[in-house]
């Protein structure tokens, strides 16, 4: 083998990986914006709490996987961007990767009201009550990049406008950035952890000594189960970043490229896909509307939305 085809096989290697990180994630993308679109396209879907944070966690999951597969090509690729531009990135996708367990913690309160305060459900979880709690999602999200930011303007004599290879760990090297972004990571997913687990004793507790909408009762446990199902998901989500962060690869570093392929396929890409899905093609109004989206009306019988 000359000189020549030397670089050009490492040019078809790296289109392969880039090709199988960029696919997955467009089809996914494509089937989380048919689902939103079917949402948007329901005005009656826009009137139900349950469905706004649905929607909400279909929007902020998919601007996660839009992100943190630009930020993988970037550094795959090595592509050279300016420092500003990255910081915004880096920071809006970490912001996306905190703000969906959050979510799903409003979607258990939301699921806890309803069946353990029925007559008090339609006052509390209000269009207007799901718009604040969403804003407060959002501030909550951002603190721990609030943080970054303040200390990277205050400490770094980096300039926002050199260009330089987009990775969070080049421009953010201080061990404190480490540390806070573990610290709110963990409490985090305890907070949300301990939330779930009480709405789903507390629905259960309902659904044993309640004789009323028992049934309902029953449907609102199983998706906190969901959520669960759904938090254990973004935890696995979690997992890459501290993977990919170690120097467990550096002794090899073709093998690590392969192994961080796969990881982050395994890791990132399929449980923002799945969690969703699971959760919205368990509804049966939903279902119905999901269908009609996708086979573009060629299921032409929707079965009529009736509010949960």
């Amino acid at each position: 083998m000359n000189d020549t085809e030397v670089p050009s096989m490492v040019q078809v290697h790296l289109s392969i990986r880039v090709l199988l990180t960029v696919l997955p994630s467009l089809i996914f993308l494509s089937i989380n914006s048919i689902m939103l679109f079917a949402l948007v396209k329901k005005p009656l879907f826009l009137e139900s709490p349950r469905y706004i944070l649905f929607g909400h966690l279909l929007l902020s999951d998919s601007l996660q996987l839009l992100l943190t597969t630009l930020l993988y090509i970037f550094a795959l690729t090595m592509v050279r961007i300016i420092t500003c531009i990255c910081v915004i990135v880096t920071q809006l996708a970490a912001i996306t990767v905190k703000m969906s367990p959050i979510n799903l913690a409003l979607m258990s309160l939301e699921r806890y009201v309803a069946i353990c305060f029925p007559l008090r459900h339609a006052t509390i979880a209000t269009s207007k009550a799901m718009s604040v709690a969403i804003a407060v999602m959002w501030t909550v999200a951002s603190v721990d990049s609030f943080a970054h930011l303040f200390l990277f303007f205050s400490f770094s004599n980096r300039s926002l406008a050199a260009q330089q290879i987009c990775k969070k760990r080049s421009i953010f090297q201080l061990p404190v950035y480490v540390i806070l972004n573990r610290v709110f990571t963990v409490v985090n997913f305890v907070l949300v952890t301990v939330i779930i687990i009480y709405t789903y004793v507390a629905i259960m507790i309902a659904v044993k000594y309640s004789s009323s909408c028992t049934h309902r009762a029953k449907i609102a446990q199983k998706t906190v189960l969901l959520h669960a199902l759904q938090l254990f998901l973004y935890l696995i989500s979690t997992f890459f970043y501290t993977i990919n962060s170690s120097e467990l690869f550096n002794s090899d570093p073709a093998f690590a490229l392969y192994i961080k392929q796969v990881l982050f396929l395994g890791l990132i890409i399929f449980p923002k896909f799945l969690s969703p899905l699971i959760y919205g093609l368990r509804d049966q109004t939903l279902r119905q509307v999901f269908k009609y989206s996708f086979t573009f009306g060629y299921k032409s019988s929707v079965e009529p939305y009736t509010n949960p």
